[in-house]
């Protein structure tokens, strides 16, 4: 353990000098600085990936950010994102490959208002459901499919609406239902005064639709080269530490994302609750994503292919995953 210390000592001293170079990673988030990302930014506060030897660049995410697009344009080495985004792009051209899953559980879930009619999903016909778009409405078209709800408006179907970033439309009654992340949205409906005995809360997991979120995705070709796979190993194996300590010290984890938020928007109470919520779903996964989780995801996908959702339309082709990175990193 002393000789360990030592030697993480040693390479955290000659990387502050400058003594040798460090390999620079670019990590591009999904959404923006939040607990959502704890275990990276706790990674880089906690000197894991200096430890590692690495210089990785945490590039938080945006509504108008696709990480997809922004790997395939060259701006990032690593991404976050959600499964079905990723198998999208895939089938699209885009040859992305899941190296990690951090995220054992998904926190997509979706909440209503018992008093604007709905408690269960029988009274779905009718209502206007709040949906967000650019690749997250992927799990909710499964679902309606899976339920046998047409999403057209129509009496018998559902009324889509393209939900903002927040919880207004619900608060404001343009919707019955909305979606919600455990660890954000759902505390905020929480905080404008509902209390959950107010509310009809679906998981989709409970649902029956099984996706995976956030995993890490690189691009297929860079696999081939020895020298990147060797720092996707140590990128890993860092991360993985940041979240397992995060998961163990919420209170310093979500201090430390209130820290790197460039924006000063983000208030330690609420990443509190979020770090809380997030260490749920991360929480049973060392890092490996298990394939039956995959093929579960691409089974509630394929459930549903539509133009409204076009996901994927086939079974994936080719390596959509691998395990020697997390099989290296965490051995």
């Amino acid at each position: 353990m002393i000789k360990r210390t030592l030697t993480a000592a040693l390479v955290m001293a000659f990387a502050a000098t400058g003594a040798f170079a460090q390999d620079k990673v670019r990590l591009q988030l999904k959404w923006v600085t939040q607990a959502q990302f704890a275990g990276y930014y706790v990674a880089e506060a906690k000197g894991f990936y200096a430890e590692e030897n690495l210089d990785v660049d945490i590039l938080p995410g945006g509504p108008d950010i696709a990480p997809e697009q922004v790997i395939a344009g060259g701006g990032a080495d690593v991404i976050t994102t959600w499964m079905p985004a990723g198998l999208a792009a895939r089938e699209r051209g885009v040859p992305l490959v899941n190296i990690a899953q951090p995220f054992k559980n998904g926190g997509l879930s979706f909440v209503c208002r018992k008093d604007l009619g709905v408690t269960s999903v029988a009274e779905f016909p009718g209502k206007t459901l709040g949906v967000w778009f650019f690749g997250n409405e992927y799990p909710f078209y499964a679902w309606m499919a899976k339920l046998g709800l047409a999403t057209d408006g129509s009496a018998a179907g559902v009324t889509v609406l393209k939900q903002a970033f927040d919880v207004e439309a619900l608060l404001k009654g343009e919707a019955q239902c909305i979606s919600v992340m455990t660890y954000n949205e759902y505390g905020q409906v929480l905080d404008a005064g509902y209390k959950p005995d107010d509310l009809a809360f679906f998981s989709y997991r409970d649902q029956g639709v099984v996706v995976l979120e956030d995993g890490l995705y690189v691009m297929e070709d860079r696999l081939a080269d020895p020298a990147f796979k060797d720092q996707m190993v140590r990128f890993v194996r860092a991360s993985m530490k940041g979240w397992k300590y995060a998961e163990a010290n919420p209170a310093e984890a979500a201090q430390i994302v209130v820290d790197a938020d460039q924006t000063g928007l983000q208030t330690l109470e609420h990443q509190t609750y979020m770090m809380g919520e997030v260490a749920k779903l991360t929480a049973g996964s060392s890092g490996a994503l298990d394939p039956a989780d995959f093929e579960q995801t691409v089974a509630s996908l394929l459930s549903a292919v539509s133009a409204e959702n076009p996901a994927i339309t086939k079974a994936p082709e080719g390596m959509a995953y691998t395990l020697e990175i997390t099989d290296a990193a965490l051995k």
